[in-house]
């Protein structure tokens, strides 16, 4: 691997993530690459609440970047669990007992997803408020993390809607829609500035 492959002289390591969200053998999927995004978008808030001098700010962002870092890796547990108990529905005999497992399992893989985009939106709300405090040349960076923050809840909470067994309505739907709708209008606003 060359060293603009590994991120060059200022230190961007992705590939290892990068390679475990392609890799056929990972669980690592959409949601953990939402979770990652998120945490990439706080980050970005952390540089620049910390060098304008906003450490309150940028120690919240940085609960942030953690949440998520630790949601990605949940985010592919349960995932794994999900996709398991759907392969193995298909191996036994159908019972009561095996439809409630799968039941179990693809509802609680739709949980992650939402905790992802429920955390993104705060990014995208954190990031957005920044922008209006950090300085002038962070300015940009702070509005272009809220953007990635918010397309990270969006993709999270599709991921939670499309939920084999959470019929229209269910309360992890409307919690993921409502923060990636949050996210979407702190954006549009800055949009509008």
């Amino acid at each position: 691997m060359t060293q603009g492959q590994r991120g060059g002289p200022h230190g961007l390591e992705a590939v290892e993530a990068l390679a475990t969200l392609a890799s056929t053998e990972s669980s690592a999927a959409a949601g953990s690459a939402a979770a990652l995004c998120g945490a990439a978008a706080a980050a970005v808030v952390i540089k620049a609440s910390g060098a304008s001098g906003r450490r309150g700010e940028a120690a919240q962002a940085a609960a942030l970047r953690d949440r998520l870092m630790r949601l990605a890796g949940v985010d592919a547990a349960a995932l794994a669990v999900a996709r398991e108990a759907l392969a193995s529905a298909g191996r036994d005999e159908p019972s009561e007992q095996r439809d409630f497992q799968l039941g179990r399992a693809v509802r609680r893989a739709s949980v992650a997803p939402r905790e992802i985009a429920e955390t993104c939106a705060d990014v995208a709300i954190l990031a957005a408020g920044e922008s209006e405090h950090v300085a002038d040349d962070l300015r940009p960076d702070a509005v272009a993390a809220a953007h990635l923050a918010a397309g990270a809840a969006g993709a999270a909470a599709h991921l939670v809607a499309i939920n084999l067994v959470l019929p229209e309505g269910d309360d992890e739907i409307v919690r993921a829609r409502g923060a990636a709708r949050a996210a979407a209008e702190v954006v549009d606003v800055l949009r509008a500035t």
